[in-house]
């Protein structure tokens, strides 16, 4: 069983910056692959960066590239999701997940675990 708990969600006007964070436990983390999905209302649950197991490899949704950065530190089995030049469109649920293998995935059915989300709200 994998534990996910995600943080640093919040308010925030456009053009500033986010850091979340997502504290893993209950599972060799640092073997699995690692993204961030998001979900705004009445959208569908979108894929919007991953990392590989080593960090050596990172994925990004076209929305977020150039503005978002995905990093890991496996020693402290965490998960980072820094997030630079805001838009109100990125206003969602951030989720954290967790890979069946060590390699990125951007589909939903291609993670295993879930964490329970934290809001992200940017004003204009």
């Amino acid at each position: 069983q994998v534990r996910l708990v995600e943080s640093g969600g919040g308010l925030v006007q456009a053009g500033g910056s986010l850091r979340l964070s997502c504290a893993a436990s209950g599972r060799a983390f640092s073997s699995v692959a690692m993204g961030w999905f998001r979900q705004a209302p009445g959208k569908e649950r979108e894929f919007v960066a991953g990392i590989s197991w080593s960090g050596g490899s990172t994925y990004y949704s076209d929305s977020v590239k150039g503005r978002f950065t995905i990093s890991r530190d496996n020693a402290k089995n965490t998960v980072y999701l820094q997030m630079n030049s805001l838009k109100p469109e990125d206003t969602a649920v951030y989720y954290c997940a967790a890979g069946r293998t060590g390699y990125i995935g951007s589909l939903p059915r291609e993670y295993d675990y879930w964490g329970q989300g934290t809001q992200v709200t940017v004003s204009s």
